[in-house]
Order: C-alpha cells, then structure tokens, then sequence
C-alpha cells in the first residue's frame, strides 16, 4: 500500500498558443489506505485526473507520486497499481478462474501461488463457486465483481476505479457499493474512485475530490462537503435536491448568494417566507414541495418535509423559515463560501 501525493499536476492537449488546457494545476495528499471519490459532472476532468495516475495519460506539468517514487515517466506497469474499468474488460472465452488469473500467468507467477491467490480472492468477493463459469453466465453485478478480483489478485499498491458501477441498475450498484466498502475495509489498500453519480460519492469516500472545469472545488469529507460546501457549484451539484441558492432572499445581502439545503427549511404557520406552491413529490418517508418566494425576487425554493406532514396543494400560500445555523453565505462574483 501506499500515499499518492498530486503537486500542481496539469494536463493540456497540443502545444503553444493551441494547446488546451483541461487540468488545471490540481494538489492532493491521498493517505495510505484510504478511499478517495473523484466525483464531477461529464467533461471535468476526473477520468482524465485518474488515467494519469495511471500512466495512462501523459501529465503536462507537476508531478504525481505513489509512495516515495515520482511516477512521471513510469510505465503503468511500472506503477504497482490495478484498475477497474466501466465495462469489466473480461475475456469473454475465459472462465472465471483464468480471468482473475491471466494478470499473473503473463508475469510467470508460479502456477500454485496464482491457485492460491485466486482462490483468496473469489472467496473474499463470494465468488467461489463461479469460478468454472464463462462471463456470459454471469449477471452484471458478478462481472463486476470478478473485475475487481482481477484486480485484488495482484496486491497493488493502489486501485483506481473508473466508474465501475455504471453499466448496472439501481438495485446493483447499490449492492456493489456496499461490496465495494466491505473490501476496502478488509483490505485496506489505497483507492481512487471516479464517479459522476453524487450518491456514490457520499457513500463510498471517505474524503472526496469535487472538480469542475479541471479544477479542484473542494477536497473533505462527506460531510464536510455537504455541510460546509466551499462554493455554490459544491453546493449545487452535491445533495438531491440541491441546496438552495437565493440571489434576492428576503433580508438578503446585497452582493451575497443565500444558501440553504431544502431540509433546513421549517413550514411555519403565518410567518417567515411566503412561498406559492408549484409542485409537490412524493417521495415515500417525504416529500418535496416547490415553489417560488414572494418579494424574494419570484425564486424558486425547495422545500423537504417527512411523511405525514401537511400536504399543500398546488398554488397554495404556506410560509417557511430557515434555521438559522444552517444558513449560507456565497459571495456573488466569485461563488466562494464567505
């Protein structure tokens, strides 16, 4: 196992005054042993941020260090890593068995230590009893699963994921998630996890990476991130529904972007803010009512309420107020936390 340190790493595709810049001096201190989320909208670099660990993506200036060896010029190989890819990358004429073996055979791994190794890994991953098994006999979340056995029979120093959970359904990428926690909690070996899917992200990490545009946004734990968001693109894009962000709140700032998540928001009768209602969801144990803030600049509000509460109807006055301790400021020009 081993840290993974990123000093102002930065990707450009071409040269001169053509070249374009796509990372954009990224830092990190990843500890060893910990689960790291990338997570960000399509297009923000975070594949582009991981492929580079891996040596797969030459980096354009800065350096990125796997333990106590800068990484450059190093060939994937050269790297101690294993990845898992979105689409399993399985040999679909091999069994089980020699999918998570070929890593080894090709490096001339004696033939018992690879059986043993195996083995080790299939039981871990509760794949034992697949081993004879083609790919095509497998369900999606059992290919994913062998992927990652592929992966563990190496004993890398680090893993990266390249959001390994995106061919799956719902009901399969939350079974894996928890698969995924469980190994990690096993084996304790360092990891990058790129997603673009926030519940991912919040459910895995144990700090993650929030990037847009090439940049870093904030670095936290979950719920640092969530709780104390470092900018109104944080806050937009981590939460379902997004935190609320008001240019006009009544008794606003003039100059200052009021924030608020939806479940800081309490119906209060008869004061507070006026909302006319929009729409209301139901959402099993809650329910999401919509709206837009009267002398508030007409914006729109969110507002989270549990099961059982009052249910308006659709053009309905009600009056809401935020709790006061979980009220944020953003600075309007920039969008940073104030």
């Amino acid at each position: 196992m081993a840290s993974i340190t990123l000093k102002d790493v930065v990707k450009q595709y071409g040269v001169g005054k053509a070249a374009v810049p796509v990372i954009h001096g990224v830092n990190a201190e990843i500890r060893d042993g910990e689960f790291i989320v990338i997570v960000g909208p399509s297009g923000c670099g975070k594949s582009t941020l991981l492929r580079m660990v891996a040596g797969l993506e030459e980096i354009s200036g800065g350096t990125i260090s796997i333990g106590d060896r800068v990484v450059n010029n190093l060939e994937p190989a050269q790297r101690d890593i294993a990845m898992v890819f979105q689409n399993y990358a399985l040999y679909p004429h091999m069994s089980v068995f020699d999918n998570m073996a070929y890593g080894l055979k090709i490096k001339n791994v004696p033939q018992d230590e690879i059986k043993q190794r195996v083995d080790a890994a299939a039981k871990i991953l509760e794949l034992s009893h697949l081993l004879d098994r083609k790919p095509r006999q497998l369900s999606g979340g059992q290919r994913q699963r062998v992927a990652m056995g592929r992966a563990i029979v190496r004993n890398p120093q680090v893993f990266l994921f390249d959001e390994p959970l995106s061919n799956l359904d719902a009901k399969l990428r939350a079974q894996t998630r928890i698969e995924i926690q469980k190994r990690h909690n096993q084996l304790g070996i360092t990891s990058l996890f790129v997603t673009h899917d926030q519940v991912e992200a919040m459910t895995l990490a144990q700090r993650m990476i929030v990037m847009n545009g090439g940049r870093v946004e904030q670095f936290g734990t979950p719920e640092e991130v969530y709780h104390t968001p470092a900018s109104t693109f944080v806050a937009s894009f981590i939460g379902s529904p997004p935190m609320n962000l008001l240019k006009s709140a009544p008794g606003g700032r003039d100059g200052t972007i009021f924030g608020i998540r939806p479940e800081h928001l309490d119906v209060t009768p008869n004061s507070g803010w006026p909302v006319i209602v929009d729409t209301v969801e139901l959402l099993g144990a809650e329910r999401l009512i919509y709206g837009r803030v009267q002398g508030g600049g007409d914006e729109l509000l969110t507002v989270r309420v549990e099961e059982g509460t009052f249910m308006p109807n659709n053009g309905d006055l009600i009056h809401v107020t935020p709790r006061p301790d979980r009220i944020h400021g953003f600075d309007a020009a920039t969008g940073k936390r104030i």
